[in-house]
């Protein structure tokens, strides 16, 4: 590897997922080049040529995987690829990052664990908002208890769209779709890194469009020993809700708003380019409201700026071996089985243990 270079990246899908939320931040990561890109719509050339003169698109897959110089295969299709391409992707020795959610069922996710601990290659799952503003500020409240013991903590992620997209494969009855895999996957990702396994969950799962086909809507309880962790998402909430609430013994610390990084990419921002990428607009900083002594405290907090880059420079530090993964395939394996256990849950309408279902790196 030339490391003045970077390490050499192609990258496999360069539709929404591709554009948004890979090709830019690579490019903003020092220790990576954007070499390869599998493109071959007429519109995506173009953005390529424009934005990313220094990746050279290619129209097979095989075209990146034969490539001895390129290390780093990041999978960014729809989900029902993401086990057979990542499962080539190792085979041909490359490292991989492959787009949340992992798979479609946990099964898949272990055989691609196994095959990367094989080939002695780095598998990471693109869990990148852990590096939201507003998730790294709930996790620092919480990490200073300012709002005491923590006894309910809820997280919502919500769309307003009460028609189904045409011609959109998260919107059919298709293994890996619905929102509960798309959105419900980060939800579950922040709790376990937040609170570590629960013991048990149970789980509602809905659709409530007309003529839906897959879950557009659905609430999740983790049960902890001392703490209840409520995660819900719907496709027909208008009015904005609260992102985060935190209920502790001295008080609430409430968040609205959102992460201002997906919006800024979706405009065609770089964030390298940006000085203050990732800084949240002082209105939508989060409100502290606890009992301090005999009387109320009310204020408001300064959120956390958001990184997404820093998903991309840990990944080249750890192929480089100067770091340990900061999303390791087993983290992400946790999730897909839970969606799993959530999905048995509601068809059975009872609550289950996950004693044993998850599983330690």
């Amino acid at each position: 590897m030339d490391s003045t270079q970077g390490i050499k990246t192609g990258l496999i899908g360069f539709g929404i997922a591709g554009q948004v939320f890979h090709a830019p931040v690579i490019k903003a990561v020092p220790g990576l080049t954007l070499s390869k890109v599998r493109s071959h719509k007429v519109e995506q050339l173009e953005i390529l040529a424009k934005k990313y003169a220094e990746a050279t698109p290619v129209a097979t897959v095989a075209e990146i995987l034969d490539d001895e110089a390129i290390e780093l295969v990041v999978i960014a299709t729809s989900n029902d690829m993401h086990f057979p391409l990542t499962k080539e992707a190792l085979l041909a020795g490359k490292h991989v990052v492959v787009e949340k959610p992992f798979t479609n069922t946990s099964a898949e996710a272990d055989e691609l664990i196994a095959l990367a601990k094989a080939q002695g290659k780095l598998l990471t799952v693109h869990h990148n908002a852990r590096w939201n503003s507003d998730y790294l500020t709930v996790k620092r409240v919480i990490q200073e208890e300012r709002v005491g013991k923590l006894v309910s903590f809820e997280a919502r992620y919500d769309r307003f769209r009460n028609t189904l997209k045409e011609n959109a494969w998260r919107e059919e009855n298709l293994p890996g779709s619905g929102i509960l895999y798309d959105l419900g996957a980060h939800l579950i990702d922040q709790s376990l890194q937040l609170f570590g396994f629960p013991t048990a969950i149970n789980a509602d799962l809905r659709m409530q469009r007309e003529g839906a086909k897959a879950v557009d809507d659905f609430e999740l309880i983790l049960h902890y020993p001392e703490l209840k962790v409520s995660l819900k998402g719907s496709m027909l909430v208008k009015e904005p809700t609260p992102r985060y609430n935190l209920f502790g013994r001295q008080g609430n610390f409430t968040k609205y708003g959102i992460d201002p990084q997906e919006g800024m990419l979706r405009a065609g921002y770089l964030p390298h380019l940006i000085e203050d990428w990732g800084k949240e607009d002082p209105t939508i900083y989060g409100k502290l409201n606890i009992l301090q002594g005999e009387s109320d405290y009310i204020t408001h907090i300064e959120s956390e700026r958001g990184n997404y880059p820093a998903f991309y420079s840990n990944v080249a530090q750890a192929i480089r071996g100067e770091a340990p993964l900061a999303v390791t395939a087993t983290q992400a394996r946790n999730v897909i089985r839970l969606i799993e256990l959530a999905e048995q849950s509601w068809k059975e309408r009872r609550t289950l243990d996950v004693t044993n279902e998850l599983l330690a790196d």
